[in-house]
Parts: structure tokens; sequence; C-alpha cells
């Protein structure tokens, strides 16, 4: 069986003492969900990562928050596009992974408020990003970046921004993604009960997002896209925990690219649970993951 880290287990330990009495937010009504999530998610900005701005803004008539490091090329931005099983979370209590993001990339990040599930179901979030993306300042040259089902959206985003000829990101990151809505892959099997996320919280995140017959759609799960597809995408480099259900939707995406020839970087963090890059203050393996995603990002976009 997989073990965490020694730095996971002691943030794992961390948890269970924390959150003993707290109970699933996805067993709740959605807004008590979402205000469990924040305030489980919240603990990891304190203490924020210092950048030179940080500021609120409305983008695309959509709630923001920008923010810029302190290393700023001044040439590029990233599109970041939250996780939280499309019905938690938002720009707040993804601040911290924003600034690293926004340090290892040197350039600003955006992090846009989409509508949330299950009052917003698919197409909503969707369309949100969509318009946050056609939004965006001419000024610099754009990528996306997403985590968990804010990589699914993203991606989607990408897809539909290929079958419409727009234009596109230079790049595109792409973390611990929701890209399929099979439930008896490899690591949902071997990670059905977590530790984290689970196979059960999974199931009631795609019940809020999506039902059986949206699923069908590659908008909605990015590993049905086409071949022609799948070959549009501009340069991606994707990473995925080892120890979550969601591992194998990645590995199956990076088969997928690897069959077509592409050559997009692709990391496995070993003895990490999902969500691990949200734990960046406590978490030596979140912060690494951050260095690597960055150093491919200016990479790529040099």
């Amino acid at each position: 069986m997989t073990q965490p880290s020694p730095s996971m287990r002691r943030v794992l330990d961390r948890l269970a003492r924390e959150d003993a009495d707290l109970g699933d937010p996805t067993q709740m009504a959605p807004q008590h969900g979402r205000t469990m999530a924040a305030l489980c998610n919240l603990r990891w900005n304190d203490p924020l990562p210092t950048v030179a701005e940080a500021r609120n803004v409305l983008h695309a008539g959509l709630p923001a928050r920008w923010v810029v490091p302190d290393n700023d090329k001044g040439t590029h931005a990233l599109l970041h596009v939250h996780g939280g099983g499309w019905a938690f979370c938002s720009p707040t209590t993804h601040e911290g992974a924003a600034r690293r993001l926004a340090q290892a990339c040197a350039c600003p990040v955006l992090t846009v408020d989409y509508r949330l599930a299950p009052e917003n179901p698919y197409p909503a979030g969707l369309e949100d990003v969509l318009a946050a993306w056609r939004g965006r300042d001419g000024a610099r040259d754009w990528g996306i970046c997403g985590d968990s089902a804010g990589a699914n959206l993203a991606l989607a985003a990408m897809l539909r921004l290929i079958d419409e000829a727009e234009d596109l990101p230079v790049a595109a990151l792409l973390f611990y993604g929701v890209y399929g809505a099979e439930f008896d892959t490899e690591s949902y099997l071997a990670h059905s009960d977590g530790p984290g996320l689970t196979r059960d919280k999974m199931r009631r995140y795609w019940d809020w997002y999506a039902d059986a017959d949206a699923r069908a759609d590659p908008c909605v799960a990015p590993l049905r896209a086409s071949i022609a597809q799948l070959a549009a995408l501009p340069p991606l480099y994707l990473n995925a925990a080892e120890i979550d259900p969601l591992l194998s939707d990645t590995e199956q995406l990076v088969a997928r690219l690897r069959g077509l020839g592409r050559d997009d970087p692709y990391d496995r963090i070993d003895g990490v649970v999902h969500g691990f890059m949200q734990m960046g203050q406590a978490l030596p393996e979140a912060r690494g993951a951050f260095d690597r995603a960055g150093q491919i990002f200016q990479d790529i976009t040099a």
C-alpha cells in the first residue's frame, strides 16, 4: 500500500486533529459545505507569501483576484481556475496558491470566481471561464492554469476554443485534474477511501456538476476529447498526486497525448494526496511542485 511521505503524514495527522468533528462538506447543504471547505482551505494562507500587488477586481463581469509578484517580467499572465469539485472554494481560498504560482511563473495571476454547482451546473462554470479568457488584457501573452476541477475547466475551455477556432493560451498548467467520469479506474479502486479525497466525494461532485448525458461531452469529461482536439492543444504541463483517486485520470490523459507523439512534461508527485499544492505553507512537496511548474512555464514561454 502506498504510504504518505513523512511531511505529508505530519499534515494528515494535523488535519485529523483539527478536523475530527467537522464532518464531510459534500454531505452538507452546498452553502454549509462551502463554508466548511473555505475554513479548511484558509488555514494554508497563514502566512501568505509576499507579492508586489494583490487586489480584487471585476473581470469580464466576474469577481476576481489579481496578484502580481515581485519578479514580474512584464510579458505574460496566467488565468487561474481554482479547484473545489466545481462546487466549493474561491479566489480567497486559493490566494496562497495563486501567490506561489505568480512567483514561480514570474508573472501576474488572475483567479476568477466562477459560478458553482449544484445551483449552477454545467455549463455555467465553463461559460464563466471562457468569458474570463475572452476578456483578458491583450498587452500580455496569457497562459491558463487549474487544479483539480479547475484543471478540468481549464482543459475544457481549451477544447471549446479549439472547436470555435479562437485564440489559445500560450501554455497550460494542469494540476491533479478531473478528466474522466469513470469510478472504477486503478487509482479510484486503490484510493477509494482516501486519505483526503474519496470516491464517494467525487461521485457527489459529479452528481452536482453534470448529469449522465452531459458526461459524454468532452467539455465535461476531457478524456473523451478527439484526436484532433488533443493534437491542437497548446504546450501543457501536467502533474498528479500519487495517493489520489484521480491519479489514473491524468495518467490516461498523458497516455493519449504520448500516443499522438506529444511530449508534454508530466510529473507524478509521490507520497502526497489530492490537493497537496494548497498546503504550500506546510508541505515542501507543494512548494517544489510550484517551482517545477513555474520553471516549465518560463521555459515554454521564453
